[in-house]
């Protein structure tokens, strides 16, 4: 007779992982509330279209303000939109089915940029950039078509500190994602609801819910490498210092102007003395309290050195 008993230890682990899910929803739901609550990203009577690209952040994106819409006080009206580019061997039927299944109203646009672009950019260079722009043309259409207040993109925390050590490495700017800006037509209101959301929580809600993922290199164009290295730095830093992350992510809400060089955002001219005590003031001089720092890994010097433009040597 066969044994149809479960293993102790497979319940246990089962046990283990919904315990898991409940905390990790619990936590994606407040942090997403929060920043939706910190920048005004979502307001009564707001209609927003979700860009859903068919990777794991977007569907975490979409899901987790399912969850908003259904249990928080507000009052809004959601519409996910693809834009299918006819990428070959892009699976056309993965996100309609998956849409159909959650009852979101949906809506699938279909242009052929990928043949455009295919006609403009030389054989081996990199294509992200004229595809973004026709993208987002085609989106911010998209939106007046539907009638849409808000347009909602998947970039969460690490997108935000990569984009800003991107502008200050290669731009000269101190410069992120911002989590809710004008369009650069100046007719739309982007927001970016992920901005306090770490990627690693989104990879495994994506791994938990069983998300339908499609692959984001149809394309065959090559990742950004300046992006990538600076995501390989972050995640070096990381394992060096954990917590490290969550630290430059505070960081980007706690500036003072008062202590950059640019003269535009703090009137340095007409400073004098108020005789008020400043706890921000001249404190240049007094030690600033840091970790200890052990010696310099090879994973994060290599990546350094190759964002410096150095030679990177083996160890």
């Amino acid at each position: 007779m066969m044994d149809t008993t479960t293993p102790a230890s497979s319940t246990a682990a089962d046990a283990a992982t919904t315990h898991e899910a409940v905390k990790l929803e619990k936590r994606l739901v407040r942090q997403v509330s929060q920043a939706i609550t910190d920048f005004g990203l979502i307001e009564n009577g707001d209609k927003v279209m979700v860009c859903v690209s068919g990777g794991k952040d977007s569907y975490g994106m979409l899901d987790i303000l399912r969850k908003l819409q259904q249990r928080s006080g507000l009052q809004f009206d959601m519409v996910a939109v693809n834009l299918d580019q006819k990428q070959p061997g892009f699976p056309a039927h993965v996100l309609p089915d998956y849409l159909a299944r959650t009852g979101v109203p949906f809506h699938i646009e279909t242009q052929d940029t990928y043949s455009v672009v295919k006609q403009h950019i030389p054989e081996g260079k990199t294509m992200c950039s004229l595809c973004s722009r026709l993208r987002r043309g085609i989106l911010y259409r998209v939106a007046d078509e539907l009638g849409a207040t808000k347009i909602a993109l998947g970039h969460h925390r690490d997108d935000v500190l990569q984009t800003f050590f991107l502008n200050m490495f290669f731009g000269g700017k101190l410069k992120a994602m911002p989590p809710k800006v004008q369009s650069d037509r100046g007719d739309h209101i982007v927001i970016r609801p992920l901005a306090y959301v770490a990627e690693a929580d989104l990879a495994r809600w994506a791994q938990i819910q069983q998300f339908p993922i499609i692959p984001c290199t149809l394309c065959g164009s090559q990742e950004n490498l300046q992006r990538k290295q600076i995501g390989q730095m972050l995640r070096d830093w990381q394992q060096l210092y954990p917590g490290r992350i969550e630290t430059m992510a505070t960081a980007m809400q706690n500036l003072v102007p008062s202590h950059f060089l640019d003269a535009r955002q703090f009137d340095f001219k007409n400073l004098r003395p108020t005789g008020v005590p400043d706890a921000d003031g001249d404190t240049a001089f007094d030690p600033v309290p840091l970790p200890p720092t052990p010696p310099m890994t090879p994973p994060l010097g290599a990546t350094l050195g190759k964002l410096a433009g150095l030679p990177v040597t083996a160890a």
